[in-house]
């Protein structure tokens, strides 16, 4: 059987990759896996939190997933319409003994994935992955009669993970530490349609929201966080403090500053870093964060005596490495921020309130925080129709790297990744100024397509 699972799940095209069949199957290998008879208080059965985002093929897959659980003999509680995040969150709240989201993230609305989460909300292990592929249409025995689970609705799924959000600001009950803050929120007419407006208003903030009206087919589409473009002219019109736009299933969130100019995930990542260790709330005073991170931001927190701790590209990676260190910070340039002491994913309302936070309680704007934690120019050039697996051994390529590396010193940093999936290398330089690391990007890129042409 080849490996399914990528970096985050199953993931590939509705009805023809992710099918109804292989949800069920999934879902069933999965329970046998994660569904341990020690995951259930004695004399009941299991539990299992299935959920989805908005797109319509999300329909079809989780109700064959949700019923592939339960023929196993484990009972589904099906949340509906949830953030990745909130679907952890119930796990853990429940006592669940494991969930499935239906989900493809930011990719566009024909895509769909099978993401599973085990017991506490924690993504799963390779080896648990690797297990369950082992019994992935297997032959086994099946549950009959009384035995098996059964589906039912779970409806305060939405509400009670919204105030869960608000509680992790620390702020009394009743207490508003968000008022006098006025934000714009692109929902992505994702699955935070509903609960990202409502934890910002329970937070005391004043909500203009966009991109929430979803139809099973708009998700994602033209509006999130990979397309912020509507996000500014909206934070521009109407003179809102900053806005903040989430992807299809809101584990991420990128910003927008008052005058609309971005803030990536690596600058909210390094000012919620900044506030953290003055409140003595950054364990270890250290910040996880992938390879692809600016340099900016590394050299940021080197200036406040925060170390930073990178991994490969990857959210998976990062927990990883949080988990391992027992970090609480972490996540990458794309939006996905890990805050380990109120969550178990990266979660794009949580960052957004935590950001806001930060604001309300320096009394600073966000593009005043965001100075902190400049952006270095970055180029990233794909070369295509090379032997990816050479870039390492090829003497030519590494004796250029450490060439453009000497003439950049200590104001820019090189990095040559090889795809996962297609016969090409990213090459990425980080400069001091834009046309410096287009030029250097230029000339090595020319060098690897020269050194490593199939």
């Amino acid at each position: 059987m080849a490996r399914l699972f990528g970096t985050d799940g199953v993931r590939g095209l509705a009805n023809k990759d992710i099918t109804a069949r292989l949800a069920l199957q999934l879902a069933v290998a999965g329970s046998r896996v994660l569904a341990r008879p020690e995951t259930a208080p004695f004399g009941t059965r299991p539990v299992a939190i299935v959920g989805r985002d908005t797109r319509v093929s999300g329909e079809f897959l989780s109700a064959s997933t949700a019923a592939g659980i339960a023929s196993t003999g484990v009972d589904v509680r099906d949340v509906g319409v949830l953030p990745t995040p909130g679907i952890a969150y119930a796990v853990k709240a429940t006592g669940a003994a494991f969930g499935v989201v239906l989900s493809a993230s930011h990719n566009p609305m024909p895509d769909n994935g099978i993401k599973f989460f085990g017991p506490g909300g924690t993504k799963l292990t390779d080896a648990q992955e690797d297990e369950i592929l082992a019994l992935l249409d297997s032959e086994w025995e099946r549950p009959t009669g009384q035995e098996v689970g059964r589906i039912a609705r779970y409806p305060a799924a939405s509400d009670e993970f919204a105030e869960h959000l608000v509680r992790t600001l620390g702020a009394a009950e009743g207490e508003t530490p968000l008022a006098g803050l006025t934000v714009v929120v692109d929902c992505a007419h994702g699955a935070a349609s509903v609960v990202g407006p409502s934890a910002l208003r329970q937070a005391g903030a004043e909500v203009i929201v966009t991109a929430a009206e979803p139809n099973g087919y708009n998700i994602n589409d033209g509006v999130g966080s990979t397309h912020i473009s509507n996000l500014k002219s909206a934070v521009v019109e109407h003179q809102a403090d900053l806005g903040v736009a989430f992807d299809g299933d809101a584990d991420r969130c990128l910003a927008v500053d008052a005058l609309g100019r971005e803030v990536d995930g690596d600058q909210i990542m390094g000012i919620l870093a900044l506030g953290m260790k003055e409140d003595g709330r950054l364990k270890d005073d250290t910040l996880v964060v992938t390879v692809m991170s600016n340099l900016g931001l590394r050299l940021a927190m080197a200036k406040r005596n925060i170390r930073i701790e990178e991994t490969a590209v990857g959210d998976r990676y990062v927990l990883e490495r949080m988990l391992a260190g027992g970090y609480s910070l972490g996540g990458e340039q794309s939006g996905h921020v890990l805050m380990l002491d109120h969550g178990t994913t990266g979660d794009g309302v949580q960052s957004a309130l935590h950001l806001m936070h930060r604001m309300a309680t320096a009394k600073r704007t966000l593009a005043d925080l965001a100075a902190e934690v400049p952006k270095l120019p970055q180029v990233l050039i794909n070369v295509k129709g090379v032997d990816k697996h050479r870039a390492g051994d090829d003497l030519g390529v590494q004796s250029e790297i450490a060439t453009v590396e000497q003439e950049l010193g200590d104001t820019g940093r090189v990095l040559l990744r090889a795809s996962g999936t297609e016969p090409l290398i990213r090459v990425m330089v980080e400069a001091s100024a834009e046309d410096v690391a287009q030029s250097q990007a230029e000339r090595l890129a020319a060098v690897v397509k020269e050194r490593l042409a199939l």
